[in-house]
């Protein structure tokens, strides 16, 4: 989404711009839970008004954001000023401002009770970090990731249960899923260590997953990189963690990129930059050079007199834009090579076209002795 098309964070939180930062909060809550993506399965404008609702919480609950936001707007945050690109994980915010854990997910998105023998235990969230090549990054790829988790038991479908076996109340918790003990005055309420805070257990636990639903296998999961992803990106492959205890939900997966570096491209946001070394003939006499790009080869023409450092710009032959905006631009940046090893007549040749050259063929080289006479003086 470009900046310019960016809503009003006030607007996206519907507070107003005086709210306080509880406000602030309580509005999230009550918006993020409305729109978050588990709650609204396959609706792509639910999911983005969820990303929108994360960038505006990260800003506005953030004092010194909030502040750049109040006097620069959406520039603020824009590239050059002044707090970079990035914005947290807007699942990671949801968790952090609910307290993290299943419990949450569990409450909002169908779980139930708080933590009675309906409630199923969602699976834990998994990261995998990932190499990938930078043209890989740059015109997008398809990856096979395969990695040891959690996974439903087949022999059980994940319910724990052996066949024809029962559900009883847990005899530890009563059915409560959680234990009080008192500590002095206090009494502290923790999960019951027996049935892991479901509430009941399974007369004939499965033989195999031994009640858990669950056991540690391989899996491969398919993974859609999109073209111009940066490193350090990182994408989330819903319900792709470890599975839930007895038909809980499963976690989702997490995968950290990155890119490794390449041998003649350096990339900056959608640019490339590249050191294409030239003869000091060509760079003379001018003449036409091959310069790589992430598709191949393309043609330059140098025209004579040609400095060191003078760069070309090959518009569109950088990095596609991840937002679809169009493609960087590849940098070439020309380095003329001076010969090392001459032989006697290159060294003949040489000082006699070096007594031919005037003034006048060095203009830099005049305009800076000028500039700089007093110091030689």
């Amino acid at each position: 989404m470009a900046t310019s098309n960016k809503r009003d964070y006030y607007e996206v939180l519907e507070v107003d711009r005086r709210a306080s930062e509880e406000e602030i909060k309580r509005a999230y809550r009550k918006l993020a839970v409305k729109f978050h993506p588990d709650k609204n399965p396959e609706d792509a404008h639910a999911e983005e008004k969820f990303k929108e609702l994360g960038e505006a919480y990260d800003v506005l609950i953030d004092a010194d954001k909030r502040a750049a936001y109040d006097r620069f707007g959406h520039a603020a945050f824009s590239q050059g000023g002044g707090f970079g690109r990035g914005f947290h994980d807007p699942f990671d915010i949801f968790r952090e401002v609910f307290g993290g854990g299943g419990g949450i997910f569990e409450t909002f998105f169908g779980g139930g009770g708080g933590g009675r023998g309906e409630d199923r235990q969602r699976g834990s969230d998994l990261r995998y970090d990932m190499q990938i090549t930078l043209e890989e990054a740059a015109f997008g790829v398809e990856k096979e990731i395969e990695l040891r988790k959690l996974d439903t038991c087949e022999q059980c479908h994940g319910s724990g249960a052996a066949p024809n076996s029962r559900t009883i109340n847990c005899p530890t918790c009563g059915g409560r899923g959680q234990v009080i003990s008192s500590r002095g005055f206090f009494q502290v309420s923790q999960t019951c260590p027996r049935c892991h805070g479901l509430g009941q257990i399974i007369d004939r636990p499965c033989a195999k997953c031994e009640g858990e639903g669950r056991l540690e296998k391989t899996s491969r999961i398919k993974l859609k990189i999109p073209a111009g992803i940066a490193s350090g990106s990182r994408l989330r492959s819903s319900r792709n963690g470890e599975a839930g205890v007895r038909g809980g939900p499963p976690g989702d997966l997490y995968v950290v990129l990155h890119v490794k570096e390449h041998p003649v491209f350096q990339r900056d946001e959608d640019n490339l930059y590249c050191e294409v070394p030239i003869s000091f003939p060509l760079a003379a006499l001018g003449g036409e050079i091959a310069v790589p790009t992430l598709e191949g080869k393309a043609s330059v023409k140098v025209p004579a007199g040609t400095q060191s450092g003078q760069i070309f710009k090959l518009r569109g032959k950088g990095v596609a834009n991840i937002d679809g905006r169009g493609c960087g631009d590849l940098m070439a940046r020309l380095v003329v090579e001076v010969p090392t090893h001459l032989n006697s007549e290159q060294r003949r040749k040489l000082e006699e076209f070096a007594s031919l050259c005037g003034d006048e063929n060095a203009p830099m080289h005049r305009r800076f002795f000028e500039r700089a006479r007093d110091f030689f003086r």
